[in-house]
């Protein structure tokens, strides 16, 4: 009795102390059931329950408008660039191409075909350069006057070519000779001088190739009349006489590279122009100011959800010594969010970019386009995670994750057979058929069948100059077609639908249950509101209670 007496106080404080971590055990396990319910929950169920207003939710709906408002201004903007650059290459093909008909004949504009029509484009040209100022309709110039006309011809060093008796004897080295006029120089007598040299005797059987090169400065007037301050564009215009092939058949390429500069001086009178580019830099202001909300808001979002997969990682092995599974930590990673975030980033780069380029300190039309119209094509994906709080959207959301993994594994598999027929196609086919005579071409035509389209045209185009090739093409085509259309596609869709029918069978049954849905899966809201709260219309449609529990929606 005195030993029991001894040791009873003891035993009670260890009891005490078991009871007291117990307790707090439990409130600690209540309190992060309730914090992880209200994670899972959409902006409509956290306002009932404490009045939480979805500003994450109103801020992107503000920012679609924002953003696609700000791409079609400057889409538009932006196409009054594109329409100038090809309108001026029409022209300068007009201009200084002899015998241009207004089409190009393949990836050349023309071609020729005699020794006279070679001297005749290449002077035509120099004479067109020469009256630039009096023929263009165009607000066309030459760059200074330290520039001009270059003229650089390639060849063999030497060589004689006998056809008849089939001897050749050539150098394959190459030599390039140049000759330079200045603007200035075109109408004295030390141009008719360069015009009467040697340089200009071709000898057409060791000759490469004539490569003709100037720049010119253009204005673009036309943005005036759409209320923007005009751009200076710098032109570097080459004219290739390609006779690589010596075939008796020189190709004529012209190539028109154009840039984008700050015009140096100007001044446009007109308050309404200024006006206008001040109303769109301030709305790009607000863009900027939207994103950057955003912005924040995704980031701390992303910070808390880590700081609750902590709590939870560390409870769940302090309560049942075993570790969550790596399914269930990515339960608390919104990829949506993230997507969010890198379309802020790029609309906030975009906006400052799109501001220089307005404000004419910048010309970098094709970064900021790229950027912008990522940028959009995300935030308006980013609309998918809001239509998935609704059963009837989310079974499209649900079926697309299921089946990404198998539709990745299966695309590499049939990517293989794919590349195989576009090296075949091309080795074999492509000297009979212009569809097969590049890699890129190959894959596009391919493609272009499985989809169906041009299917008679790739057919019918191949040259029956070879019997074996042409029987080649008909084993190729068809069981081209046969395999990716009628088993490869199939099996794709496939794929797909049993994802979906795996889908709605959960949908019917439950869905798998894991660590984190078996932890919430018996806790009930304690003190969350469930009276019916007035709510704007885009928060007012609740969710059946028996959608609740099938899946996080994340």
């Amino acid at each position: 009795m005195e030993i029991s007496l001894k040791y009873l106080p003891g035993g009670r404080a260890a009891a005490s102390g078991n009871m007291m971590a117990q307790s707090d055990l439990d409130l600690k396990e209540t309190a992060l059931k309730e914090d992880l319910k209200f994670y899972f929950m959409n902006p409509c169920e956290k306002y009932r329950a404490r009045h939480q207003i979805p500003w994450k939710l109103a801020l992107q709906i503000l920012k679609i408008l924002m953003v696609t408002t700000q791409l079609i201004f400057f889409g538009l903007s932006n196409q009054l660039v594109v329409s100038f650059k090809e309108e001026n290459t029409i022209a300068f093909k007009h201009l200084f191409l002899k015998g241009y008909s207004g089409v190009d004949e393949d990836d050349y504009s023309c071609s020729i075909y005699t020794q006279q029509d070679a001297y005749d484009s290449i002077f035509y040209v120099i004479n067109q350069y020469k009256q630039l100022k009096n023929i263009s309709l165009g607000t066309l110039g030459y760059e200074h006057e330290a520039s001009g006309l270059k003229i650089c011809k390639q060849q063999y060093k030497k060589g004689t070519m006998l056809p008849a008796n089939d001897t050749m004897s050539i150098d394959v080295s190459t030599e390039t000779e140049c000759i330079f006029f200045k603007p200035q120089e075109l109408a004295g007598k030390k141009a008719e001088l360069k015009l009467n040299s040697s340089f200009f005797n071709l000898e057409f059987y060791r000759l490469i190739q004539v490569e003709i090169s100037f720049k010119l400065k253009g204005i673009a007037l036309q943005t005036i009349h759409a209320r923007e301050l005009p751009d200076c564009y710098a032109f570097q215009n080459t004219i290739t006489f390609n006779n690589r092939a010596h075939s008796g058949k020189i190709k004529i390429y012209f190539d028109s590279d154009t840039d984008i500069q700050e015009c140096k001086d100007w001044h446009i009178f007109g308050s309404v122009l200024q006006k206008n580019t001040q109303y769109i830099l301030v709305f790009d202001g607000f863009v900027i100011l939207s994103c950057v909300a955003s912005l924040i808001l995704c980031t701390r979002s992303i910070v808390l959800a880590l700081r609750l997969q902590k709590r939870f990682v560390n409870f769940f092995l302090e309560k049942y010594k075993r570790h969550v599974c790596h399914a269930d930590r990515l339960e608390f990673i919104n990829g949506w969010y993230v997507l969010v975030i890198i379309s802020d980033v790029m609309t906030i780069i975009g906006s400052i970019l799109k501001m220089e380029i307005k404000a004419k300190n910048l010309t970098s039309y094709d970064v900021c386009s790229i950027l912008l119209g990522t940028s959009t094509l995300f935030v308006w994906v980013g609309v998918i995670r809001y239509l998935g709080y609704f059963q009837t959207y989310n079974v499209l959301i649900l079926t697309m994750q299921a089946s990404l993994p198998k539709v990745l594994r299966f695309c590499c598999c049939a990517g293989m057979i794919y590349l195989g027929y576009t090296f075949c196609g091309w080795i074999v086919l492509g000297p009979y058929h212009e569809k097969f005579e590049d890699l890129n071409t190959v894959a596009e035509c391919l493609f272009s069948l499985v989809n169906g389209d041009d299917m008679f045209a790739t057919f019918a185009q191949i040259q029956q100059k070879s019997t074996l090739v042409w029987v080649f093409s008909r084993l190729y085509l068809y069981s081209f077609i046969s395999l990716f259309i009628y088993m490869i596609l199939s099996l794709f869709i496939a794929l797909i639908t049993d994802s979906y029918d795996t889908i709605k069978k959960y949908q019917q049954s439950g869905f798998p249950v894991t660590d984190l849905h078996e932890f919430l899966k018996d806790h009930a809201s304690v003190g969350y509101r469930k009276e019916q709260t007035s709510m704007p219309l885009i928060c007012c449609c609740r969710r059946q209670e028996s959608d609740d529990n099938l899946i996080l929606i994340n």
